[in-house]
Parts: structure tokens; sequence; C-alpha cells
């Protein structure tokens, strides 16, 4: 006997999108399900904000109900659905104007987190993600992007290959250009 999570499981991102297109709200809400997490991560590391990133993400489902009557059924969903994540935040972006700029969001109270047994180890840890964070968001839009894709979501190469649309090779070579233009950055931010 199949059961509703057999059905859901079975269920390609395609087909929900077909659905959604005849105004299948539930099959939005699957879709959801299925991508929240990842559209969350992958704003957050393009623009560094919490609630920006949640905001983004969110707006990124709103785009595929209103946008799923233009998606060709050829095409693999995935690469679709970050098209619009990131077109989405390199708009936040420009809008977001240099004086109003924030910063990553590093905890106030990280001290307060500082593992009593090794408090030296865990304060050094902390100034290092901040320092890490602070970088990220100087880096080119399409290295944060590359590289969010590849350390924060744990991406292969041909994954990310898939979702950026590009040939493979194309992917090793912007991380490690993005990877060296990171070290730089982590470099001038410590000294």
């Amino acid at each position: 006997m199949v059961t509703k999570k057999d059905t859901e499981m079975m269920e390609t991102d395609i087909s929900l999108v077909m659905n959604i297109k005849t105004g299948n709200k539930q099959a939005l809400g699957r879709l959801v399900e299925r991508h929240k997490k990842l559209a969350y991560q992958i704003a957050l590391g393009l623009v560094g904000n919490k609630d920006d990133a949640y905001d983004i993400s969110q707006e990124a489902f709103l785009r595929v109900y209103r946008s799923a009557g233009t998606y060709d059924e050829n095409q693999p969903f995935l690469p679709w659905f970050n098209r619009i994540i990131t077109n989405l935040c390199r708009t936040w972006l420009k809008r977001r104007s240099l004086y109003a700029r924030r910063m990553v969001d590093v905890d106030d109270n990280a001290y307060l987190l500082v593992d009593p047994r090794n408090p030296e180890q865990e304060l050094i840890r902390s100034e290092t993600v901040a320092c890490l964070c602070r970088a990220l968001l100087e880096l080119p839009f399409e290295d944060r992007e590359i590289i969010t894709l590849q350390h924060f979501r744990g991406m292969s190469y041909d994954e990310i290959a898939s979702i950026l649309d590009i040939p493979r090779g194309t992917v090793m070579s912007r991380l490690y250009y993005a990877r060296k233009k990171l070290a730089k950055l982590m470099e001038r931010n410590n000294g």
C-alpha cells in the first residue's frame, strides 16, 4: 500500500511546479518544505543577515508561485530556483546603501558562549568566524555564491555546476580563485 509520505517522496520538483501552474497551493507547500532550508542558507551566505535571508527565501517561493507559468519543465528545477534566489539577493544588495551596510549576524554576546574548559580557544574560534563572515561580505557576489554553495551547503562540484548552469571545470576554477581572494581578505582583516 502506497502511503501519503511515499507519494510525496515520488513527486519531483518539476511535477510540483507543474501542479503549482494549475493553482495547487498544496504543491507549493510541499515544494517550500522540501527546499526552504536550501533557500535560506543560500540567501544567508549571499546577504549575511538572518532576517534578510529569511525574507528573501520567502520571496523566492512567492516568485516560484507567480512565475510557475513561465517555468520550462524540460529544464531542471534547482538552477531555475537558484537564479530566483540569487537575483533577489543581488537586488537586495544593490538597494542596501553603503551607509546602512550591516555587519554579518555575529552574536554580540558570543563571549558568553565561551567554553569554560578552554576559553582562549573558544574566543579565537569565535573571532575567526566573525572575520570570515566579514570577509565573505567583501567578496564579489559570484565568489560569495560559489563559496556558499560549496563550503556552507556542502555541494559537490557537479551539483554546483548543475545549479549555476556552468561546466564543472568552471566551478573548480571559480572556487579556486574565490578561495584565494577570501584568504587575502581574511589576512588583511586579521592583520
